[in-house]
């Protein structure tokens, strides 16, 4: 697959605490897998539908892909039946290039503004 971009769903907390400690914090379902779970901008919505719902506190942390491809494999999810971003490496808050706020509303997730 080929994109620029690869993007983080985190929530605002997690964002906090990225900029604090300088890394972006990984979830339960990361570490049991072994890697950090991403999304290409065009599949972030989707994936904000079904696994963040009713969270009103999401940011869409979007990485360029060229400084952290050596540790990126897009790998099929068997249940959404397309290839993901994984990245096998800690993901730096230095590495994200902007923030913008996602928009919970009645038909689902937005884009909202850049932070």
């Amino acid at each position: 697959m080929t994109t620029s971009v690869v993007c983080r769903i985190a929530t605002e907390a997690e964002w906090r605490s990225a900029q604090e400690t300088g890394s972006v914090p990984q979830r339960d379902i990361d570490v049991k897998d072994g890697y950090m779970h991403l999304s290409t901008k065009s599949q972030a919505l989707e994936t904000a539908n079904i696994h963040f719902a009713g969270h009103d506190d999401l940011l869409l942390l979007e990485i360029p892909i060229a400084p952290i491809a050596e540790f990126v494999k897009f790998e099929l999810a068997p249940k959404r039946g397309e290839e993901f971003p994984h990245l096998y490496a800690p993901l730096k808050a230095a590495d994200i290039a902007r923030v913008v706020r996602l928009i919970d509303t009645p038909d689902g997730f937005k884009f909202g503004e850049c932070l």
